[in-house]
């Protein structure tokens, strides 16, 4: 079967994040197109004119409001776990500290609980169990937003050693933009909720809920950069070929540049690379290693000027 490069894990986050949107439109239309027109439902109060997405949710669109929640979550914690997984594994820049690990673990883990709180404000829907709705909306917000929290700090930490890695930064912003607008927004549509300003807070619920969808596809700009570190991939740009980068790599293990011959690429940690030595200990470059060398073959610089080493310039242009 032919390689397709361009199908790998950031299309996770698209499903997640246009599941989610598809939900919420749909919710939405049905809300305000006849035949039902701006209706008034059940659960809602007698001066209220706006519904919640619960409000709608809670009708006849009950199963659809459920699925698209279960897969939106499934999907996007699918995300959380293949940015652990793929920098565990060297194909996105690795975390460096023990620190970054456990932020990395209570990042999935708040996610897990955020994930657990919209699958059950679903199912327990407002009209029937609003108290239950209740509890598990706020841990749903809750939930995302300390997950979105310890991402943050992970990435802040991850910039420091990967400065020249821009879409760790670029990454960090969204996510603490989204951070800093759910937490003022969440905390308005609480007070409107239970202070009665319910028109007010059915428009702020909505807002919260289609911003959430731009955190979920943040996530593409996370794993994007895994395109260039699959396994066996060769790569046919022609200035890359200049380079060195032509044909099948050996893995690099360690700051010598020596491979396996399986083809892999990686990113190599601080420690990885002071166990190599040489220009590259120390360094939080990446590197990538080509050609079919076992031990004690280079695998970098194979082409036309393989008797030139490749540099730690000419290395990085290679991985985005």
């Amino acid at each position: 079967m032919r390689h397709l490069p361009y199908l790998s894990y950031y299309l996770y986050p698209i499903l997640a994040g246009l599941i989610w949107l598809a939900t919420l439109l749909a919710l939405l239309i049905h809300w305000l197109v006849p035949p039902v027109s701006r209706a008034h439902y059940p659960s809602m109060a007698a001066s209220q004119q706006i519904a919640y997405i619960s409000d709608v949710g809670a009708s006849t669109l009950k199963p659809l409001f459920i699925t698209g929640c279960v897969l939106t979550t499934v999907f996007l914690d699918i995300s959380f776990a293949a940015d652990y997984y793929l920098r565990h594994k060297g194909r996105l820049v690795p975390n460096q500290t023990r620190t970054e690990t456990v932020l990395a673990f209570l990042t999935i883990g708040f996610a897990i609980i955020g994930t657990v709180g919209l699958i059950l404000l679903s199912v327990f829907d407002t009209a029937r169990y609003p108290k239950l709705h209740n509890i598990f909306l706020l841990l749903f917000i809750g939930g995302y937003v300390l997950s979105a929290i310890f991402i943050c700090w992970e990435y802040q930490r991850l910039g420091q050693h990967y400065k020249h890695h821009h879409q760790l930064s670029t990454s960090f912003w969204i996510k603490l933009t989204f951070v800093i607008l759910e937490i003022l927004l969440a905390i308005a549509f609480v007070s409107c909720t239970f202070t009665q300003h319910y028109n007010a807070g059915a428009v702020l619920e909505w807002v919260i809920a289609f911003i959430f969808s731009a955190y979920v596809f943040s996530f593409v700009v996370d794993l994007w950069p895994a395109i260039k570190t699959q396994p066996n991939l060769n790569l046919h740009n022609p200035r890359e070929k200049g380079m060195g980068f032509e044909g099948n790599g050996g893995q690099v293990v360690n700051g010598n540049g020596y491979g396996n011959g399986t083809g892999d690429m990686r990113y190599v940690g601080a420690s990885e690379m002071e166990e190599g030595g040489g220009e590259s200990s120390g360094s939080h470059l990446p590197i990538q290693g080509y050609g079919n060398a076992v031990g004690g073959g280079p695998v970098m610089g194979l082409t036309d000027h393989s008797s030139r080493p490749v540099t730690r310039e000419r290395g990085l242009a290679g991985n985005f």
